[in-house]
């Protein structure tokens, strides 16, 4: 058996629209000596506009990688004025759940769900989405899915969004979770950066306000209390900065009457290829502006993944992590680990993915990507120890399971 060939999942996952303290990885208020490794050495040429990967070069090693310069990519004429929206706009009717142990995503799914009268408890969602309580992250596509498949609803993750789209939403009583960075507040604020969902109620023109239900501090500024049914006020700024962290991934959750009006909302980004195109320029243009930002490396490395070039991928990843990423950050997203596995550096992902897992061996992802490199370096041993503990730690897990279908095979 040729355990090189293990399969790759497709680059960053998205459900298919229904028709009906690491290496570079930073925190300024938690450190753990364990999780410290060197920073990314950049393995090929700088991404900008006059450079290639693979190209001659004249750029300096040691000079930072440049900022890529926006450039223009085929996507379909913008409409002329955005569609107006009603100064303000509510979702009522919802459920609040305070989330138990490492049930984000869970909890806040099923505070969604009961717009619509489907409820569920989040130990329910939670039992398809995460079996192992211990499991940190659900992703995206994993949560539209559990709707697909387990509701009447629909529901689709997309990338590239923007606070016109979510206001757009709220008003037409289309519920829509976003995935962003956070601090934690007040007595929590030493735990430093995590990733974390929000479910987006409300929205004010005049203060320019977004109110959200948030499972793991409530719906006051108090963390964890209920003070205000409302929910938890934040500004438009705020929370497009933690939003911009992760790309901006929102999940849309809808009935099946509502797909028209879903669709045009969405508009261009509703097409894969097109909302990855628009999201390149997105991310180049705020490289601009923003140069040593590195989520915003991260996302270019993300998007590139998406676009099918990893070489470009794995230097704007190696960008990110010579800046400083948080220490959490291979928690939610799995990125670095295609792109490097992509361009063979099999050693980088499985340095990355024992750094992740060390002290917190709860994650699958890091698991099954380690598990695919050592066996393209043919540890068939190492491999299958590694693929198998991804599928025994979550058993919806498919892909680690089918990678273990093909060691036996």
């Amino acid at each position: 058996m040729d355990t090189s060939k293990l399969l790759l999942p497709e680059a960053s996952p998205h459900v298919e629209i229904p028709t009906v303290e690491t290496a570079g990885f930073t925190n300024e208020n938690f450190t753990s000596d364990s999780n410290n490794i060197p920073n990314a050495t950049p393995q090929g040429e700088a991404i900008n506009s006059s450079t290639t990967p693979g190209a001659d070069s004249d750029q300096d090693d040691n000079n930072p990688i440049e900022a890529p310069e926006p450039t223009t990519l085929p996507s379909p004429a913008p409409t002329d004025t955005p569609v107006p929206v009603p100064a303000e706009g509510r979702l009522g009717s919802i459920r609040h759940h305070f989330q138990i142990w490492n049930n984000c995503g869970p909890a806040t799914l099923a505070m969604g769900l009961s717009y619509f009268d489907v409820l569920l408890t989040q130990e329910q969602t939670a039992s398809s989405l995460k079996p192992n309580p211990e499991d940190r992250n659900v992703s995206p596509d994993e949560m539209a899915a559990f709707v697909n498949q387990e509701t009447d609803l629909l529901a689709f993750d997309r990338t590239n969004g923007n606070l016109h789209t979510l206001k757009r939403l709220i008003t037409e009583g289309i519920p829509v979770i976003i995935e962003l960075g956070i601090d934690p507040p007040g007595e929590y604020r030493w735990m430093g950066w995590y990733g974390h969902y929000l479910l987006v109620v409300a929205y004010d023109e005049a203060s320019q306000k977004f109110w959200v239900y948030d499972s793991w501090f409530g719906t006051s500024e108090v963390p964890g209390e209920n003070a205000d049914a409302e929910g938890r006020e934040i500004a438009y700024a705020d929370l497009d900065r933690y939003w911009r962290q992760f790309n901006r991934d929102y999940i849309v959750l809808y009935h099946p009457d509502q797909k028209s009006t879903v669709n045009e909302i969405v508009g261009p980004d509703m097409d894969d290829m097109v909302m990855w195109q628009r999201s390149l320029e997105r991310v180049k243009d705020e490289l601009q502006t923003s140069p040593d930002d590195a989520f915003l490396w991260f996302n270019l490395g993300t998007v590139y993944n998406a676009l099918g070039d990893h070489e470009k991928a794995a230097l704007a990843f190696d960008q990110a992590r010579s800046i400083g990423l948080p220490w959490r950050m291979l928690w939610y997203q799995f990125g670095p680990y295609e792109a490097y596995y992509e361009e063979g550096r099999y050693q980088d992902v499985i340095l990355l993915a024992e750094v992740t897992l060390k002290d917190r061996p709860y994650f699958e992802e890091s698991y099954y990507y380690k598990g695919l490199a050592e066996a393209a370096l043919g540890n068939e041993k190492q491999a299958r120890e590694d693929l198998e503990k991804a599928a025994r730690f979550n058993p919806n897990f498919a892909l680690a399971v089918s990678a273990v279908e093909q060691l036996d095979t």
